[in-house]
C-alpha cells in the first residue's frame, strides 16, 4: 500500500474540519432565522392586540364641559371647575346622577374621589333609565321614569366603600348575593377608604365579572350576568329637609372601553 502524501492528508482534515465549521454555522443561522420569526410573530400579535384596546378617553378635563352627560333622577346640581366634577346636594331632591348618554359593556374606569363626611355618595354601572311605571325585578315598587338603578360601587366613609349596590332595584349588596363578602370584604377593604381625603377607584366591568379597588386594595370581585351594559352615572344623594348643601368631587377621570 501506498501511504498518502502528508500535505494530502493535512488539506483532507483541514476541510473536514471546515466542513464541520461551516455546518454549525448553518444550523445556527437556521435557528436565529426561526427564532427572529417567533419574536416577529408574538410582537405583531401584540401589536394588533394593543391597536384594538381603546384609548383612554379624559373625563371633564375641559372647565364647564358636561358633554356627553345627563343629568337624571334629581335636582342636585353639577359643575366642573379646573378638572374637578362637583357635585352638590339640593334640599328635597332624591338620588341624583350624572349619567353618560350612550350605554356601555366592558371598561375600566379610574378616579380620585373627595367626599363631605356627611354624604355619601357612587359611580353607578351598567345601569339603566326606567320608563314611567317600569318595575325591574327585584324592586319593590314600580319607578318613576328617568330613575337610573342598577349596580353602584359605593363611595362613604362608614367601611363599605368599593362595594356594589343595587341601586333602586333589589336594595341588596352584590358580594351578599353572590356570597363574596367573606372573600372579598376584608378588614383592609373596610379600611381603604380613607375619611376627608382623596381616594383612588379603579372599577373594572368585563363579561359578567365586576372589580373594584379603593387606593389599590381590592374591594368587590364577584360575578352577574342580569346587566350585560348599560350607563355610567356618578351620584350625589338625597339628604333630609334642613341638611346639607354637602359635595362629592371627582377628579382625574379617565375611562376606556375593553375589547
Amino acid at each position: 500500500m501506498h501511504s498518502q502524501p502528508r500535505c494530502a492528508s493535512s488539506f483532507r482534515d483541514s476541510f473536514c474540519k471546515s466542513g464541520v465549521r461551516i455546518g454549525s454555522a448553518v444550523r445556527f443561522a437556521r435557528a436565529w432565522a426561526v427564532l427572529l420569526q417567533a419574536v416577529c410573530a408574538v410582537s405583531l400579535a401584540a401589536g394588533i392586540v394593543q391597536a384594538e384596546e381603546k384609548a383612554w378617553q379624559d373625563w371633564f378635563a375641559t372647565s364647564g364641559s358636561l358633554d356627553g352627560f345627563q343629568v337624571v333622577s334629581g335636582s342636585a346640581t353639577y359643575a366642573v371647575d379646573n378638572g374637578v366634577l362637583i357635585g352638590t346636594t339640593r334640599e328635597g331632591s332624591p338620588n341624583t346622577f350624572l349619567a353618560t348618554k350612550a350605554p356601555v359593556k366592558n371598561f375600566e374606569l379610574e378616579f380620585e374621589v373627595n367626599v363631605d363626611n356627611e354624604l355619601n355618595s357612587g359611580v353607578q354601572v351598567r345601569s339603566h333609565l326606567a320608563k314611567e311605571g317600569e318595575q325591574p325585578e327585584g324592586a319593590g315598587r314600580p319607578l318613576s321614569a328617568g330613575r337610573l338603578y342598577g349596580p353602584q360601587c359605593e363611595i362613604a366613609v362608614d367601611g363599605s366603600a368599593g362595594n356594589f349596590y343595587d341601586e333602586a332595584r333589589r336594595g341588596v349588596w352584590w358580594s351578599d348575593v353572590t356570597k363574596t363578602t367573606d372573600s372579598i370584604r376584608t378588614d383592609a377593604a373596610k379600611q381603604a377608604f380613607k375619611k376627608g381625603e382623596w381616594n383612588r377607584y379603579r372599577i373594572v366591568v368585563e363579561g359578567d365579572r365586576y372589580r373594584s379597588w379603593v387606593n389599590d386594595v381590592p374591594t368587590a370581585d364577584f360575578r352577574e350576568p342580569h346587566d350585560p351594559e348599560g350607563h355610567i352615572g356618578f351620584q350625589v344623594h338625597g339628604i333630609k329637609q334642613g341638611t346639607g348643601p354637602y359635595s362629592v368631587r371627582w377628579r382625574t377621570v379617565r375611562f376606556r372601553e375593553l375589547n
